[in-house]
């Protein structure tokens, strides 16, 4: 009697590995090694406490941070006032946390903002080629060979922007290098089996880039964003420094290290160390994170 004939798996069953399944255990050997450096766990934890610290804290430390208080001008540190009072009676602590919130704010909103922008123009200038694509990139060129805090001082001291703006004058100002890093990415990929039987079969360039291309590169967009976001809060904590960035009574770190520099030389040490280790942190950490997510996602690296 013969034995029975074994089937093969049909890929609609059970027996087949859905690419969903694929992914998720890409993902979860990604978040694993993620887990396991240390520096990068660090970086996570500091920037928890900070959004913590500026979303929650002004509820449990309330302080007036728009008017002035002329009887509490340049107090030291004390029970009532943990970290002192500035040059027109503003808590320092309460205006830790309000400086922070626009300095997050602003980091990751324009980090977000310059990687979609590069994103976009990377991919697109990759996926393109030829003349196209040496085009897009020559003004990617010519926009490097231009420092991006020059021209972010010029907009800032000619539009003096508020919040909002800096958000959309440092993403302008910031896509360019993550379009680079697009762009050798989707030279790579437009080229895998997959995106040429698209093309092959009639699929549109739109689809091969949003279906493919992209979710291919999310690892090198997100690694992109997150040093994005440490370069953007440098960036804002520049031209805030130098009284170019958002304008009193609203106010972030760099703000608050300018208006505190003169006074620091007085011995009036709280004015300028707190936001000073504020923004050397959260930089530190964003930059760990970011290490972290790159050799996370790194498949030569994993075991």
């Amino acid at each position: 009697m013969s034995a029975p004939l074994r089937q093969a798996p049909n890929p609609g069953s059970s027996t087949a590995t859905p690419r969903g399944a694929v992914a998720a255990t890409g993902l979860r050997l990604a978040v694993r090694r993620f887990a396991r450096n240390r520096l990068a766990v660090i970086g996570l934890a500091v920037i928890a406490v900070f959004v913590l610290f500026c979303l929650v804290g002004p509820y449990l430390h309330p302080t007036d941070q728009t008017h002035t208080a002329l009887s509490q001008v340049n107090l030291a540190p004390s029970t009532g006032h943990p970290l002192g009072t500035d040059a027109v009676g503003h808590d320092e602590l309460g205006r830790l946390m309000y400086g922070g919130k626009v300095s997050l704010l602003v980091g990751l909103a324009a980090g977000v903002l310059a990687t979609v922008i590069g994103t976009l123009w990377g991919a697109g200038a990759g996926y393109a080629g030829g003349w196209i694509g040496a085009v897009m990139m020559r003004v990617v060129d010519a926009g490097i060979a231009i420092p991006a805090l020059f021209i972010l001082l010029v907009i800032s001291a000619i539009l003096t922007p508020g919040v909002y703006g800096l958000i959309v004058i440092l993403g302008l100002v910031s896509w360019l290098v993550p379009s680079r890093l697009i762009r050798a990415e989707t030279l790579t990929l437009k080229n895998r089996d997959y995106v040429l039987t698209l093309r092959a079969i009639g699929g549109t360039h739109t689809r091969a880039i949003a279906r493919h291309i992209l979710p291919n590169a999310v690892s090198t967009i997100v690694v992109a964003a997150t040093f994005q976001v440490a370069d953007a809060i440098l960036l804002v904590a520049y031209v805030s420094y130098l009284g170019l960035g958002v304008q009193p009574p609203a106010t972030d770190w760099g703000g608050m290290l300018s208006a505190g520099l003169t006074a620091a030389y007085s011995g009036r040490w709280w004015l300028i160390l707190p936001p000073g280790l504020a923004v050397i942190l959260v930089v530190c950490a964003f930059n760990a994170i970011g290490d972290g997510l790159r050799d996370a996602f790194d498949v030569r690296g994993r075991g």
